[in-house]
């Protein structure tokens, strides 16, 4: 196959690349419209529609509830089944992911101030997350781990997963990335039902306090709409890839680095823009060359067809000016000196440095998170990491001197706002007096 190619000098290049990055969906009304109803049902109904949707969806005819959960005994013997070289991917992935998580963790403040003030904020783990793993189409450890390990490293007291299983059919290595990772509860429920289970509570799957974790469209829209009554990470769109080239490196390098992402789904999206238009000719021909090689050629083809592009640039920061409007979920830096970029990058998920890092490795063992923002969200939110599993809550203690000055900036405020019991409270501090 050959790849779309595009060239920031051409006239038309503005509207190529919008309808390239163009994140509307035509559809996305018409999903809105079918997860309030799931929402609400699950919500009047509990368990009972959770199970309806579940033998439906998922194509599980005459499931009883109780078979939805898995016990630990069962994500145990999932893990001690595997064999002992995927056993020690799994775990050693997984102790890089909480030796990151470990320096992501938000620390207490105190402090006092020129009057005597105590001011600061205390750190507290949520009580309860509810991670979503997907499933269906592919099923992925890796998101298990992304998901509860910062969570278990922050000192959430009980992670209930859930995560769906068509036909019944379990993944054993989801199994054992959830025992790995210390998963208290497992549901194996999927969809904007789960979502919604996890938000309201019903009488087998407990109300969680915040939910994390991707899934496809449905499941986005759902997290989007119990977002309020819980916490969410963010709303996943379509995972992507950017690579920035200078034609330094391997370009069977940059075509397998363009199939790892795109091999995700058809919607994935997969770009490289260099400045050197030689290399982009080497790499369309190495992806015409390995493609065949691929097991998911065809997701691959379809999403390079669609969402795909090797772009051709005036210089490095003309890259750097696509980058910072496609605003990455994965930014490759395949250069010579990835580090003089860096500077010039304002928005990005993740950035994978030189030629030897590939995104695959965030993906799975890097240490920093693959729960990534995506479609430009980058713009103004982050991975997800220990302090999204942590609240900050404010402590202030006012000495007498402090009060003594506090008081009457409070009041003038309070005044101008025309909120005079807020200013009579300040006030009433003024004098110094105590009531012990």
């Amino acid at each position: 196959m050959s790849m779309r190619r595009l060239d920031t000098a051409d006239a038309a290049f503005d509207a190529q690349f919008a309808a390239l990055t163009d994140r509307d969906s035509p559809e996305q009304t018409e999903i809105d419209a079918r997860v309030a109803a799931i929402i609400a049902d699950v919500r009047e109904r509990g368990d009972e529609a959770v199970l309806e949707y579940t033998r439906e969806l998922d194509r599980r005819d005459g499931v009883a509830f109780d078979a939805l959960e898995i016990s630990r005994e069962r994500m145990q013997r999932a893990l001690d089944a595997l064999a002992a070289d995927d056993r020690a991917a799994l775990e050693a992935a997984a102790e890089r992911i909480a030796s990151f998580a470990e320096s992501q963790k938000i620390a207490p403040v105190r402090y006092h101030d020129d009057d005597g003030n105590e001011l600061g904020q205390i750190v507290r783990p949520i009580e309860r997350a509810g991670i979503y793993a997907p499933g269906g189409k592919a099923a992925y450890p890796s998101s298990v781990l992304m998901n509860a390990v910062p969570a278990k490293v922050a000192g959430v007291g009980e992670i209930v997963m859930v995560s769906p299983a068509p036909e019944g059919v379990l993944n054993e290595w989801v199994l054992a990335a959830a025992a790995v990772a210390g998963v208290d509860r497992f549901f194996t429920i999927g969809g904007a039902q789960a979502v919604a289970a996890l938000a309201y509570g019903t009488e087998h799957i407990p109300e969680v306090d915040k939910i994390v974790g991707p899934g496809n469209a449905y499941v986005a829209s759902a997290k989007r709409q119990v977002f309020g009554r819980v916490g969410i990470e963010s709303v996943a769109g379509p995972s992507e890839v950017l690579i920035v080239a200078d034609g330094t490196g391997d370009p069977e390098w940059a075509a397998l680095d363009l199939f790892a992402q795109a091999e995700h789904d058809e919607m994935a999206r997969a770009m490289l823009v260099s400045p050197d238009a030689d290399y982009l000719d080497a790499v369309d021909a190495a992806v015409e060359r390995l493609i065949a090689d691929q097991p998911r050629a065809a997701i691959i083809r379809a999403a390079l067809d669609g969402h795909g592009a090797l772009i051709r640039c005036a210089d490095l920061d003309d890259a750097l000016r696509l980058v910072n409007a496609i605003a990455p979920e994965h930014l490759e830096l395949a250069v010579a000196d990835p580090d003089a970029l860096l500077d010039g990058i304002r928005h990005a998920g993740a950035i994978f440095m030189g030629h030897r890092t590939p995104e695959a490795f965030g993906d799975y063992c890097a240490g920093p998170n693959h729960v990534l923002p995506t479609g430009r969200t980058a713009r103004f939110s982050s991975a997800l990491g220990a302090y999204d599993f942590q609240k900050r809550i404010s402590v202030v203690s006012a000495s007498e001197a402090g009060a003594r000055r506090l008081a009457p900036i409070a009041v003038r405020l309070a005044e101008g706002e025309g909120l005079h019991a807020h200013a009579a409270s300040a006030a009433a501090r003024a004098g110094g007096g105590s009531t012990d």
